[in-house]
């Protein structure tokens, strides 16, 4: 067994219509798809609750595919970076969408969360 499988805290949540949680080398994504809002924040949650479980956790949080992102779904990236980092690990963003950058900005989490163009290799060449 690799000290990365180690690392994980077993499986991950079943994928629903707002998440998703795949493994890409040493790092958890979990993906976030449509429109995260007060009613959805918790199906991601589930996903990124389970991704900061385990010691030293490395999550990117793959923001390309979301259409809507409120206060909701900050909250919970807040608590699990949160949760991430008394762990010994790191939660980023992967955003390459303006509106995702501009809502960071305006709120003043940017400079906590900096996008980062694609996961694993991609986007950077």
């Amino acid at each position: 067994m690799t000290p990365d499988a180690d690392e994980r805290a077993g499986e991950p949540p079943a994928a629903n219509h707002n998440a998703r949680t795949r493994f890409e080398g040493r790092f958890t994504v979990v993906e976030a798809v449509g429109e995260i809002d007060l009613a959805t924040a918790g199906a991601l949650a589930e996903h990124l609750d389970a991704a900061t479980a385990g010691p030293r956790p490395d999550v990117l949080v793959d923001l390309r595919y979301v259409e809507f992102f409120d206060c909701s779904g900050l909250r919970v990236l807040c608590r699990a970076e949160a949760r991430a980092r008394e762990r010994g690990g790191r939660l980023r963003v992967v955003s390459d969408q303006p509106r995702i950058r501009r809502l960071l900005a305006g709120t003043g989490l940017l400079k906590r969360f900096p996008p980062l163009p694609g996961t694993s290799g991609e986007g950077r060449r």
